[in-house]
């Protein structure tokens, strides 16, 4: 039995000429744009006829459509009786084939194996997803744009949703768009339009996983169930905080095509690995070689690799009191506050959190996690999760709560999020990590014109102390501000106070040297 074409639902009798039902199907085609001009219908009416002829001579099955046919069609040298040989390879021609096809689909003259019902409803739930999170209205129709385009190019290429992940994703981001949308068609500039094309369709799956639409296939892969086992190890086994787990996570993970299979692990390829990661990050060595000690402890916990490949990995010398802390003086601090201004709500968020960072020498993990709860407004103390997950109070100064205060006032977002800072754009979450802080100090410093100076929060942790012990505070005092757990890390600040290391200094034997 011949397969099922489009033209072939009834007798033809006239190889001319379009079959009766597929005039019917051209009409309501046609009836799909009742405000173009005559002419835009004419054209399209001609390419849909062409295309429905072209078909019917190749004999190709209604299944059996798909982006590959339309581009035979579109490299065919046109012999086809009563239709011009001039038009069906030019790229406006073939894009009404492609809104042609489109339409087959939809109204299922075309027989897809599709996995989702109801797509349409789908991104018009989208779009009131996105409003949801109150992204402006630009932004909510990129996303929706970006959504509908990668949704007709999975159809185009008849790709199943339930199997769509990264591999997908890539070839959407780089494909030469053909896709019958209606959208603005131009070249890719550099890397920002493939970037552009992935991140909308990573969002829009995204959302449909979230929502239990898609299975979530993200973790399917060995590496990451590797690095998903890993992790759990590290909570569950050692204890460890969620940041330091994500941390070790990214080590590892950058280092795993490194390495290979545990199986083939040697001294050799252990060395050769960590030699590779200093090379790009050298200031870390001692913490590349902690992870990569924790991530063998974890082979060996499971039993896949020897015990004895602890011994591969070469110890670091640490010099933990081989330089002076670098602090900044009072004036300077001031003129970082100074330079935060109160006119916008960027502005506003980035005093407060520098104020903190200043009068409490808080890290930039704990201002990450700060909560709305963790003010006691009444008392005036703050209370702080550090990375012993051990709950302190410290007294919150007059200037920093004011600064909080006006945050939360005038420049906080009104969402239902219990983190005390967020983000200033759409959708206002939390800071993920503390490099977010960082930047946040990095961009206040370029403000206020200061340069040479590291970029981390932790300047103001130093400098708090060298203040304190300036002003005739002791070790003790300043390590419960700090809430070291040892004395023995609040002892490095005493290498900064002048005063008393000229009381204990003793004097040179002897003439003065030269």
């Amino acid at each position: 039995m011949s397969p099922r074409t489009i033209a072939s639902l009834c007798h033809v009798h006239d190889k001319s000429e379009a079959p009766r039902p597929a005039d019917a199907l051209i009409t309501a085609f046609l009836s799909s744009f009742p405000n173009e001009a005559s002419r835009t219908v004419a054209n399209h009416k001609a390419a849909a006829r062409h295309f429905l002829y072209w078909i019917d001579q190749k004999g190709i099955a209604a299944s059996a459509i798909d982006d590959t046919v339309v581009r035979q069609f579109e490299g065919h040298r046109c012999r086809c009786h009563s239709f011009s040989r001039q038009g069906a390879g030019r790229p406006e021609f073939v894009g009404r084939v492609r809104r042609f096809v489109s339409f087959l689909e939809d109204h299922g003259a075309i027989e897809l194996a599709g996995d989702i019902d109801n797509l349409a409803h789908l991104l018009t739930d989208y779009d009131l997803f996105l409003k949801q999170q109150r992204y402006c209205a630009t932004i909510v129709r990129s996303y929706r744009s970006e959504a509908a385009h990668f949704a007709a190019w999975v159809r185009l290429t008849r790709q199943r949703w339930a199997e769509t992940g990264n591999e997908q994703v890539e070839c959407y981001a780089h494909h030469d768009c053909r896709c019958p949308v209606r959208r603005k068609h131009s070249r890719l500039v550099g890397h920002h339009g493939p970037l552009r094309r992935a991140r909308g369709a990573r969002r829009f799956l995204s959302f449909l996983r979230d929502r239990n639409i898609l299975p979530d296939i993200r973790g399917l892969d060995c590496e990451d169930k590797h690095l998903h086992a890993y992790s759990y190890w590290l909570k569950h086994y050692r204890g460890s905080a969620d940041t330091t787990i994500t941390r070790f996570c990214a080590e590892i993970k950058f280092c795993l095509p490194l390495l290979g299979q545990p199986s083939d692990f040697d001294a050799g390829s252990i060395r050769n690995t960590i030699s590779h990661r200093l090379t790009k990050a050298p200031g870390s060595a001692a913490l590349v070689v902690t992870i990569m000690r924790s991530y063998l402890r974890f082979l060996i916990f499971r039993g896949e690799c020897s015990a004895a490949l602890l011994h591969a990995i070469p110890p670091v010398r640490r010099y933990q009191s081989g330089t002076l802390p670098r602090y900044l003086d009072t004036p300077t601090i001031e003129k970082i506050v100074d330079s935060c201004g109160a006119e916008t709500p960027v502005q506003i968020r980035d005093r407060a959190i520098i104020l903190l960072l200043a009068r409490l020498g808080l890290r930039a993990g704990d201002i990450c996690h700060l909560r709305l709860s963790d003010i006691d407004w009444n008392r005036g103390y703050i209370q702080v999760s550090g990375k012993s997950k051990r709950l302190d109070r410290l007294p919150l100064p007059q200037d920093a709560g004011d600064a909080v205060l006006a945050y939360l006032e005038q420049a906080r977002p009104t969402v239902g999020e219990d983190r005390l800072f967020l983000r200033t754009l759409a959708p206002f979450t939390p800071f993920k990590s503390s490099a977010e802080i960082c930047g946040i100090v990095s961009r206040v410093y370029n403000r206020a014109g200061i340069t040479g100076l590291p970029t981390g929060s932790h300047l103001f942790r130093h400098s708090l102390a060298t203040r304190m012990l300036q002003s005739g505070a002791g070790l003790e005092s300043i390590g419960t501000i700090l809430r070291h757990r040892s004395p023995a890390t609040t002892a490095i600040y005493a290498k900064v106070n002048v005063p008393m290391l000229e009381k204990i200094a003793q004097s040179w034997p002897g003439e003065v040297s030269c």
